[in-house]
């Protein structure tokens, strides 16, 4: 079988998506700011915190790891924690609670006003992201939401300090541009500090 058409397509589809971030100056200020606010947080002794669901949880767990360990060079580690890791503390929520809570709850451990929440999702309505940035907002907890489609309750509620969403409704599209904001504010952060 040959697939060249097809998977010729998936990445003309994926290109265009990120040619529509490039050519959005809200969106391209947006990230701009999400970088200076993550940026101040470190330069603050503040902390990194994300999360998300499924590839969302993937991307979450990645970006922590890019700040924790390294991105292009050698440095000194920063404090960035995915909620998604911890399968006692999320099951213990979930069942003790409501699974709409795991992240809200850990937020408010660990939280301060001094640090920031990052969450993701596709599609603005993930409950347990909406309830995590409602607390935030409730602390003073600054916070930056990867969101896709139409942005959800997340942008009809105005709940992210910033809310960077993808002018698109294919859930990889979106994903493939929500990891490359998140290496775009890894490399901005680390060139920054270091």
């Amino acid at each position: 079988m040959n697939h060249l058409d097809y998977i010729k397509n998936e990445f003309i589809e994926s290109v265009k998506v990120k040619e529509a971030v490039l050519n959005n100056p809200k969106i391209l200020n947006q990230i701009n700011d999400a970088a200076n606010l993550l940026v101040e947080t470190y330069q603050k002794g503040g902390r990194i915190f994300l999360a998300g669901n499924g590839g969302s949880a993937a991307d979450a767990q990645h970006l922590a790891g890019e700040l924790v360990s390294k991105f292009y060079f050698d440095r000194k580690a920063l404090s960035a924690i995915a909620l998604t890791t911890d399968t006692s503390i999320l099951t213990a929520i979930g069942n003790d609670f409501d699974y709409n809570y795991i992240f809200k709850r850990q937020l408010e451990a660990h939280a301060t006003p001094h640090d920031v929440f990052i969450g993701i999702t596709t599609s603005g309505n993930s409950k347990n992201i909406v309830e995590a940035l409602k607390y935030a907002k409730e602390i003073g907890l600054k916070s930056v939401v990867f969101n896709g489609k139409d942005g959800g309750i997340i942008s009809k509620e105005n709940l992210g300090t910033i809310n960077i969403v993808i002018p698109s409704p294919i859930t990889p599209r979106i994903q493939e541009s929500h990891l490359v904001i998140g290496h775009t504010l890894c490399a901005i952060v680390e060139k920054v500090l270091f």
